[in-house]
C-alpha cells in the first residue's frame, strides 16, 4: 500500500507545468549541489558488436558478422584518449558468447599496467549477468575477480525501465529489472560505486518511469553506493523499435522527467544531463531542470552514431563554454565527482 501511496503521489509531479516542475528541481539542486556544474573527460570503447541480446532499440549489434576489437586495438585506443586528457575509460560491447570471464580479466589488468591511473568505468549489470550465467558461477564472484583485475566501477547501463512488463517487450533476452538490481547491490556490498540510467521514451507510461525512479532510490537506501543517475531518451533510427516509434520523445518531456528525477531521487545527489542524445542547446537548459553534472567528454561513441545520428565529441573548450553560458561556475572532475580542475 505505502508502495502504490509514493507512486501516486509522485505521478502528480507530471501534471505540474513544465517551469513550475523546472523551478521546484532547481531548488532541489541548489541545495544539493550548489551552483558548480562538473564534467568528466572520458572515452567510450565499444569492444564488440556481436551481442546475443538483439534489443528492439539497438541499432550496434551485427546483424552479421560482427567484430571483436583485440587487445592491442584497445591498448591503443587507451594511449590515444589518455594522451588527450583522458580521465575514464569505458568499455561496453555486448552479450558476446566468445569473450569469457578470463578475456575480461587479461584485458583489464593489461589495461591497468599501462595505464595505472585511468580509471576503468566499464561494462554493464545485462553484460555481467550474461557472463555468470555462461560461466555458471555467481555474480559477487564476476565481479569481484574483475574487480581485483582492475574494474574500478560500473556504469548503469541496461537499465532501459526497471519493470520487467517493458523490458519483454523491447529487450527480452537481457537481464530481468531483480537481476539489474541484484549486480548493483553486489557491486556496492564488494566497495564498488556504480552510476544508475533510464532510457525512456518509448514503449513505457509515466508509473514505469515512476516506478523505475523508486526501485533506484530504495537501493540508494539500502546501500548509497550510486553516484549519479543518468536519464536520456531512445533515439530511433536503424533499429526494430523504429518501426513502431519513428520519432524521439520532444526536448520538453526529456526535461519534465530530468526534473522528475531530480525530485524523486532525493538520495542520488549527482543529476547528469544527457549532451549526446539531447545536443547541446538541450543540455544547457538541463542545468535548469535539476542537472548539476554535463556529463563526458565523450572522446569515442560508436552506439548512438550506429542510428544515423550525427555524434561529435565536442571538446572540452566548447563544455566549458556552453556551462559558462548560464553563469555558473564549470569544473573537471573525476568519476567520483571529486574535482580535478577549475575553469
Amino acid at each position: 500500500m505505502e508502495d502504490k501511496m509514493k507512486v501516486k503521489n509522485f505521478l502528480e509531479l507530471f501534471n505540474l507545468s513544465l517551469p513550475e516542475l523546472g523551478k521546484m528541481a532547481d531548488e532541489i539542486r541548489k541545495k544539493k549541489c550548489g551552483e558548480l556544474v562538473t564534467f568528466v573527460v572520458d572515452t567510450n570503447i565499444n569492444y564488440t558488436n556481436i551481442c546475443a541480446s538483439k534489443c528492439a532499440f539497438c541499432a550496434f549489434y551485427a546483424r552479421e558478422g560482427g567484430y571483436v576489437l583485440s587487445t592491442d586495438e584497445i591498448i591503443e585506443k587507451i594511449s590515444y584518449a589518455v594522451d588527450r586528457g583522458v580521465t575514464q575509460v569505458m568499455l561496453q560491447g555486448g552479450m558476446n558468447p566468445e569473450l569469457g570471464v578470463e578475456w575480461f580479466e587479461s584485458l583489464f589488468k593489461k589495461i591497468k599496467s599501462k595505464f595505472p591511473d585511468i580509471h576503468l568505468h566499464s561494462l554493464s549489470p545485462p553484460e555481467i549477468v550474461f557472463l555468470s550465467e555462461m560461466e555458471r558461477c555467481s555474480i559477487a564472484e564476476i565481479l569481484d575477480r574483475f574487480r581485483k583485475a582492475g574494474l574500478d566501477s560500473l556504469p548503469g547501463g541496461g537499465a532501459e525501465i526497471l519493470v520487467d512488463r517493458i523490458r519483454k517487450r523491447i529487450s527480452p533476452r537481457k537481464c530481468s529489472a531483480d537481476e539489474w538490481i541484484e549486480v548493483m547491490r553486489t557491486a556496492h556490498k564488494l566497495g564498488m560505486k556504480t552510476t544508475a540510467t533510464m532510457m525512456f521514451g518509448h514503449v513505457e507510461d509515466k508509473k514505469d518511469i515512476i516506478e523505475h525512479l523508486l526501485r533506484i532510490r530504495d537501493l540508494q537506501n539500502e546501500t548509497e553506493g550510486f553516484t549519479a543517475f543518468i536519464p536520456w531518451t531512445y533515439q530511433p533510427g536503424n533499429n526494430k523499435l523504429s518501426c513502431e516509434i519513428s520519432e524521439p520523445a520532444p526536448f520538453t518531456h526529456y526535461l519534465r522527467v530530468l526534473a522528475i528525477s531530480r525530485v524523486v531521487l532525493d538520495n542520488i545527489r549527482n543529476i547528469q544531463a544527457s549532451w549526446l542524445t539531447q545536443g547541446f542547446d538541450v543540455s544547457v537548459l538541463s542545468l535548469f531542470f535539476g542537472a548539476n553534472d554535463f556529463g563526458g567528454v565523450m572522446l569515442e561513441e560508436r552506439v548512438l552514431k550506429s542510428t544515423g545520428k550525427d555524434v561529435t565529441s565536442p571538446g572540452i573548450k566548447n563544455i566549458i563554454k556552453a556551462i559558462k553560458s548560464t553563469g555558473r561556475p564549470v569544473a573537471q572532475r573525476d568519476t567520483y565527482y571529486r574535482i580535478l580542475r577549475r575553469f
